[in-house]
């Protein structure tokens, strides 16, 4: 019995996804001063995950990030959002 409960507990756990690819929205720009960033969104429960994708040569990765971030949390929050569906080959 307890190798059929571990067994059943394998496969449940082999179909869980953790691969960030499965929950991607298509990518979008958020116009900033600096110029436009592109950022790769994932479901509104999984905003941890968002980050730029593109950014201006005079901004930070780091604040790149945070815009996206923040783009996350707008769209989670059902806020008003600036922002375009980005054309980027990837």
């Amino acid at each position: 019995m307890v190798k059929y409960i571990f067994a059943l507990a394998l496969v449940f756990l082999a179909a869980c996804s953790i691969d960030p690819k499965d929950y991607e929205s298509p990518p979008v720009t958020v116009e900033t001063a600096a110029g436009p960033v592109v950022c790769q969104l994932y479901t509104k429960d999984l905003v941890r995950w968002d980050r730029a994708i593109q950014r201006p040569e005079s901004m930070s990765v780091e604040t790149a990030d945070q815009i996206c971030l923040n783009e996350g949390l707008r769209e989670k929050n059902g806020e008003p959002v600036n922002r375009r569906t980005a054309d980027v080959a990837l």
